[in-house]
């Protein structure tokens, strides 16, 4: 998230960019986990958006659930799987995966999402990548068109603002320039650029 955060700030955005236990907690417990960092950036007397990469989209989400911002003005979701992980599905039930991904990754799977949250009543607007560098999980794995880790379709979320698909892989996404401009214009504009 280096290259999105210098290019908030550089547009005049200031910036929490928050690292949190990704591998041994699940959703719910991350989002405790950043409600006290998030408290102190929210008291300031601005409108509040989440910029989120992949499974951080839900954990903005599950935030907002349980501690909704009084200036809450949004999220931008890059590559979230807000429909589940079809990667998930399959690898869910192997001992490597859980002991890698933890319990956030084994709630990564499409029978948990998408009615796990609440229905939004905030803008969102959501970015997905349809690149991939994984050949296995993009052309085998997933529907395409993919990032490489989550399919177009599985970014999309019922009641979203706005859904662009951009020339990028997953782990590219959060670097990506038009990914990026995109973001830049939906916290200004309350949507993405046409085109």
């Amino acid at each position: 998230m280096a290259r999105l955060e210098r290019e908030l700030k550089a547009s005049g955005f200031a910036t929490l960019n928050i690292d949190y236990a990704s591998r041994s907690k699940s959703i719910a417990a991350l989002a405790d986990d950043i409600h006290p960092a998030v408290t102190g950036f929210a008291q300031r007397d601005v409108p509040l958006y989440f910029v989120a990469h992949s499974m951080g989209g839900l954990v903005a989400r599950a935030y907002i659930a349980r501690y909704r911002p009084a200036r809450l003005a949004g999220i931008v979701m890059l590559g979230t799987p807000n429909g589940g992980s079809e990667v998930a599905d399959l690898l869910s039930g192997s001992r490597l995966y859980r002991a890698f991904y933890g319990p956030a990754g084994l709630e990564l799977t499409t029978a948990t999402w998408p009615d796990a949250l609440p229905a939004l009543d905030y803008p969102v607007g959501v970015i997905a990548g349809n690149r991939f560098i994984d050949p296995v999980a993009g052309l085998f794995v997933l529907p395409k068109p993919n990032d490489g880790r989550v399919s177009v379709q599985s970014t999309m979320l019922a009641g979203m603002t706005g859904h662009v698909v951009v020339q990028a892989s997953h782990t590219g996404l959060p670097r990506h320039a038009i990914a990026i401009e995109q973001t830049i214009t939906f916290l200004r504009e309350g949507r993405f650029r046409a085109g």
